[in-house]
């Protein structure tokens, strides 16, 4: 009898709820996980399971016993990850989720970088502005906005996520160059769609006002206004990460920089793991080594 298997098969019906989805993760058939069940509860002398065509639920004794699995098969990953964590490489799937814009301006060029220097991993990178969950959704690490709401997480500060107004150096010629943020009623603000319902345009000192009422062209997405702005479409607010280039280029000029929005936390979070980690933790590395908050 191979104890530590029928151990893993046990831990996984628990967790999976099943004996088809403990199979699934075992890769093995159900009959086997069923097998492996049997000669446990044989070698033990008691039931842990009680088992119906539908269901099954943990016995009292199978209760107690689970968490002696789980330990002695967490302490078996722990050996064996110390000794391969010696001479492993950086290696395997690296899931990774960002918010759209820092994602696509700012993480996926360093994630070019990353690949160039690990050529054995291989990253997903998901860029959504969604709240994904890190756990259920089997994510390495997160680019996490805003406040953390949980202390599970290991969360590594970045740059905090700034935003930047300004406009066409032609828009500003034939409008004027506004001075505060009254005159913002004499302007088109470019607004992105998820601002609506007073979510946006909103600068500092002036919490209760929204200039996004005073705009002909809402677009759900950044760079979509960005290239409107560009266009002369009218004053845009985005992420100074966005704007950046243009206006380094000149062909953005910045407005409005004593009133701009005040500065978002960004964290780079994972989840704590006394097992070494090499691809997660080279990553890690090559980040906050990128990315030092100023």
């Amino acid at each position: 009898m191979d104890t530590l298997r029928c151990m893993q098969a046990f831990v996984a019906v628990v967790e999976h709820g099943s004996f088809n989805a403990a199979a699934v993760q075992l890769d093995v058939s159900s009959v086997m996980v069923g097998k492996y069940i049997q000669q446990l509860e044989a070698h033990l002398g008691v039931r842990l399971l009680q088992r119906n065509t539908r269901r099954q639920a943990l016995t009292d004794a199978g209760r107690n016993y689970l968490a002696g699995c789980r330990t002695v098969l967490e302490q078996v990953q722990q050996a064996e990850a110390s000794v391969e964590g010696l001479q492993a490489q950086p290696r395997g799937v690296l899931r990774v989720s960002a918010p759209v814009t820092w994602g696509s301006c700012v993480l996926a060029p360093l994630v070019a970088q990353y690949l160039a220097a690990h050529p054995q991993v291989t990253v997903e990178l998901d860029l959504s502005n969604r709240r994904v969950d890190l756990i259920e959704e089997s994510f390495d690490a997160v680019i996490r906005m805003g406040a953390l709401g949980s202390a599970e997480w290991v969360a590594r500060p970045l740059p905090p996520y700034a935003m930047q107004i300004c406009a066409a150096p032609a828009y500003l010629q034939r409008r004027g160059i506004p001075r505060h943020p009254a005159d913002l009623a004499a302007h088109d603000c470019l607004t992105h769609l998820a601002w609506r319902g007073g979510h946006g345009w909103r600068l500092r000192g002036h919490p209760g006002q929204d200039w996004s009422e005073h705009s002909r062209l809402l677009c759900n997405d950044g760079d979509g206004l960005r290239r409107a702005a560009l266009a002369g479409a009218g004053l845009i607010l985005q992420p100074a990460v966005l704007l950046a280039e243009d206006i380094a280029a000149g062909r953005l000029q910045p407005v409005l920089a004593d009133y701009l929005p005040e500065p978002r936390p960004l964290h780079l979070v994972y989840l704590p793991d006394r097992r070494p980690r090499p691809k997660l933790s080279s990553f890690v590395d090559f980040l906050l080594g990128h990315l030092t908050p100023g």
